[in-house]
């Protein structure tokens, strides 16, 4: 039996998606209920709290692993004392910077240095910008057919989190991936103004971007997320200190064909955009 942590979230679900999907007996680890797929089993536990995972593992032979959870060490620790026999742990693209100055990639080194001590086969996952960060302006679509977003000059290849999902289910249930770090993309990088377009094809409304000032954006992610990420974030796309333009062949390497583009990503996630303050697409 695999498990699966974070089952409910953006990757997660997706993990448990695809190996479900397989037919592969799968326990999904979750604080918050949520749908999940017939014959998934929930389980409860804290992974801030190490000691709490023992029903989670009891059977368990490879884990989904999100990062940056306070005792990653005590939770690697819990899994090899349980006898799992292979982590797949999601980090981040800038990790490969190893800047623990910076606090984003400080947490993901840290998650990456406990995988790699804990004496358990790993297999790590450094994806670019999520696709699905289009979501967060589902509410500024209530009000109008203008989203505002920061960093506007910024490309990125983003990536479909379902791609994401399918490269950890093979890295679980197959041979090969073991000490591998995957760096993974989508097909073409893309500005926001890009996606705000292909969404607006997606939903038949005629959608633009209007870029925040890096002043706004400070305000704005200052009131929604401690400084230290703020500043983070600022390094990454103000800076210049993380490149997510490059396409990567890792998708395509592990899965035999081609990373899902944002067009097929907008057409799959319309409904979500759907009724929002009763406009509806043309059409």
């Amino acid at each position: 039996m695999l498990l699966v942590t974070g089952a409910t979230g953006n990757v997660g679900a997706e993990v448990v998606r695809a190996l479900a999907g397989t037919g592969e007996p799968v326990r999904a680890l979750t604080r918050s209920a949520g749908a999940l797929p017939a014959g998934v089993e929930a389980v409860t536990g804290d992974l801030n709290r190490p000691e709490s995972l023992s029903d989670a593992l009891a059977g368990i032979r490879g884990v989904f692993l999100l990062p940056g959870y306070e005792d990653m060490d005590g939770v690697l620790a819990a899994m090899r004392d349980a006898g799992v026999e292979r982590v797949v742990l999601l980090s981040g693209s800038s990790a490969a910077s190893g800047d623990t100055s910076n606090a984003v990639t400080a947490y993901m080194l840290r998650s990456e240095a406990a995988a790699k001590g804990s004496g358990i086969p790993w297999t790590i996952l450094r994806p670019f910008a999520f696709m699905a960060n289009a979501l967060r302006w589902r509410d500024q679509l209530r009000a109008g057919d203008v989203v505002r977003e920061p960093f506007a000059n910024v490309p990125a290849a983003v990536l479909d989190p379902q791609d994401i999902g399918e490269v950890a289910a093979t890295a679980l249930r197959t041979d090969g991936h073991e000490g591998r770090t995957y760096v993974l993309s989508g097909p073409e990088a893309l500005l926001p103004a890009d996606r705000v377009r292909i969404l607006g094809a997606a939903l038949g409304r005629e959608l633009r971007l209007e870029a925040l000032s890096d002043a706004d954006a400070r305000a704005k992610m200052s009131a929604e997320m401690p400084a230290e990420y703020v500043d983070a974030f600022f390094d990454f796309y103000v800076d210049g200190n993380l490149d997510e333009s490059q396409v990567q062949p890792t998708v395509e390497a592990v899965l035999g064909r081609a990373p899902r583009s944002f067009e097929q990503w907008a057409a799959a996630h319309a409904d979500a955009f759907q009724q929002l303050g009763g406009r509806t697409p043309a059409g």
